[in-house]
């Protein structure tokens, strides 16, 4: 026997619609923008900000990890940029079946160019619209449903 739906709210909806549209537009407009003024992929420039930031390399399952990707979609999207020539594998001296996913020479060129075009993007469509305090409290209410997530199984 299924229990009854706890069905969303009038407001609990608008609210939910409003963050689902917001989100999606603006991720969707930051990617043509990546894609257009750096010719990287979305996906390109996810992974190498993610490499960078760590130092330039993370093991493959911490990459995957840290843009919620399944291992597969991981794997081919570090294929094609490997062929590209913006990161390289390196095998994990600790682990066998593990790797290292580094940021070449040329993927820090790649995300270097790139960075500071889409920061002006990511202004102009996003923190240009809020105030400080508005920043703060969207933060804060990111970082509660984050943690919430964490405590809850897939």
């Amino acid at each position: 026997m299924n229990a009854t739906p706890r069905w969303l709210a009038p407001e609990q909806q608008a609210a939910w619609d409003s963050f689902i549209r917001m989100q999606e537009k603006l991720i969707g407009r930051l990617s043509r923008r990546v894609q257009a003024d750096s010719r990287m992929s979305p996906a390109d420039y996810l992974v190498l900000a993610k490499l960078t930031e760590a130092g330039g390399r993370l093991r493959f399952m911490d990459l995957a990890k840290s843009v919620e990707w399944e291992k597969s979609r991981m794997s081919h999207q570090v294929g094609r940029m490997t062929k590209r020539g913006l990161v390289t594998k390196e095998e994990c001296p600790d682990d066998g079946r593990g790797s290292f996913i580094v940021a070449t020479p040329d993927g820090y060129q790649a995300i270097e160019s790139a960075a500071p075009v889409h920061v002006e993007h990511v202004r102009r469509l996003f923190i240009d619209a809020l105030t400080q305090e508005e920043l703060d409290t969207l933060a804060r209410i990111a970082n509660r449903v984050l943690t919430h997530m964490e405590k809850q199984p897939d």
